[in-house]
C-alpha cells in the first residue's frame, strides 16, 4: 500500500467524509508531483516555502491545504518531529456573504413551471440548505406529520432538523405525484441522485447568472436575521458550530419588511 492509499485508509478510519478525503488527497497529491522529491525529506523549512509559495484562490483553500499535510505528515509519514503547529495560518478574510433580495428571490422562484427545479431552489432558501444537502437528501426525510425535514451527516458529520413549511410540503407533494423519485428526493436523469452541477445550472437559469447556489442559503439567514430571528434559532438552522459563524448575517444589508420565506 502507497503512502497515499495509506493516507486515504487512516482518514476514512478517522471517520472523515469522503468529500474531505477526496479534497485532502487531491492537495497531497499536488504537494508530492510539485515538490519533485520525498516529502519525508523535507524540513519544516522547506514545507513553509512551498506554502508561501503557491497561488491560493482563498484563505480556505489555504487552510484546506495545511490541514491535508499536517494529517499526511502525522498518519503517513509519522513525521512528528516537524512540529507542524508552528505553520502560520493565514488570516481569516473579513468577506459578507453574497445575498440576494427575498422578494427578488420570492418573485422569481414563484415563476419557476419545472417542478423538480421549483422544489429544489424553494428548499435551498426557505431554510438555507446547503447544494450537498439538497442532493443527499432522501424521501424518507421529509417528515410531514412532525413538519420537519431532517438532514443526516451535513457538514462535520452532524444532523439536525429544520422546519417544512405548509407551502413547501404541498410543493413536494406535487412534485413527487409528477416525478415519483426512488429513494433520493431528487433524482438525476440517469442517476439515483441529482447532481451539484445541475443544481448550479437551474440557478443560474431561474435566478442569477452572477451568483452560485449558495447565496440561497446566505439571503435565508440574512432574511431570518433582518426580521429580528433569534440567532440561536438561526445558528441550530444553518447548523454553524460557532455562533461567531453566524452573526455575519446581522451585518449583511438585505432590506427590512420583505416578504416572508414560506413560499
Amino acid at each position: 500500500m502507497n503512502t497515499l492509499d495509506f493516507y486515504n485508509k487512516k482518514l476514512t478510519q478517522l471517520n472523515y467524509s469522503q468529500r474531505t478525503i477526496k479534497q485532502y488527497r487531491w492537495f497531497v497529491d499536488k504537494y508530492i508531483r510539485e515538490i519533485r522529491k520525498s516529502p519525508a525529506h523535507l524540513t519544516l523549512k522547506d514545507l513553509d516555502h512551498y506554502l508561501v509559495n503557491q497561488k491560493w484562490s482563498s484563505v480556505s483553500q489555504q487552510n484546506q491545504m495545511i490541514n491535508a499535510l499536517k494529517l499526511f505528515y502525522k498518519y503517513s509519514l509519522n513525521k512528528t518531529d516537524l512540529h507542524l503547529s508552528k505553520i502560520e495560518r493565514p488570516r481569516k478574510e473579513k468577506k459578507l456573504p453574497k445575498v440576494l433580495d427575498a422578494s427578488f428571490l420570492v418573485h422569481k422562484i414563484s415563476k419557476i413551471e419545472n417542478l423538480k427545479h421549483k422544489a429544489i431552489l424553494s428548499l435551498c432558501f426557505s431554510v438555507g440548505l446547503r447544494v450537498s444537502e439538497i442532493i443527499n437528501l432522501k424521501i424518507e426525510h421529509i417528515d410531514s406529520h412532525r413538519m420537519r425535514i431532517m438532514i443526516k451527516a451535513s457538514k462535520g458529520k452532524k444532523d439536525r432538523e429544520a422546519p417544512l413549511t405548509e407551502n413547501i410540503l404541498k410543493l413536494l407533494r406535487e412534485y413527487y405525484k409528477t416525478y415519483r423519485p426512488e429513494e433520493y428526493l431528487f433524482n438525476g436523469q440517469f442517476k439515483t441522485q441529482y447532481s451539484t452541477n445541475s443544481c448550479q445550472k437551474i440557478f443560474k437559469k431561474y435566478i442569477s447568472e452572477k451568483h452560485s447556489i449558495h447565496s440561497l442559503r446566505h439571503s435565508c439567514f440574512s432574511e431570518l436575521a433582518s426580521k429580528g430571528v433569534n440567532l440561536k434559532h438561526i445558528q441550530d438552522l444553518a447548523g454553524h458550530t460557532s455562533s461567531k459563524t453566524t452573526e455575519i448575517y446581522l451585518h449583511t444589508d438585505n432590506h427590512l419588511n420583505k416578504l416572508p420565506l414560506a413560499i
